[in-house]
């Protein structure tokens, strides 16, 4: 997974990542910020103890995290046939791609500890 972090006078600290781990990168700069670095962290020492995944709800994106893996699964992934039966008349499909990535679990630690870093400014 390649990345690169970079500081943003409009938006502030961001991340640019690429297109396969795109929802990945939308996570970080969208629903965690610098503001909830801790609570990931937390999240991870927990899974560290933990034999079951456990799951970070987010707004947009949810993180279901395991000791083998980080995934990331946007909601839209899961709008019901329903909600998506009122486009059909618009020939309108949702683009599953960019909706859905993942990464295996010591990456992922790697990318936090690397962001809480870039975020305190070492």
């Amino acid at each position: 997974m390649e990345y690169q972090f970079i500081r943003d006078p409009m938006s502030g600290l961001r991340i640019k990542i690429s297109t396969e781990h795109a929802v990945i990168g939308r996570w970080l700069n969208e629903e965690i910020g610098k503001e909830k670095i801790a609570m990931v962290q937390a999240l991870i020492s927990a899974v560290k103890n933990s034999h079951e995944p456990l799951t970070l709800q987010g707004q947009e994106i949810d993180l279901i995290l395991s000791k083998d893996e980080a995934l990331f699964e946007a909601h839209a992934l899961h709008q019901d046939n329903e909600d998506l039966m009122a486009y059909q008349d618009d020939d309108l499909m949702l683009e599953e791609d960019g909706l859905s990535s993942g990464c295996g679990f010591e990456d992922f630690v790697d990318l936090i500890e690397s962001w809480h870093a870039f975020a305190q400014g070492r």
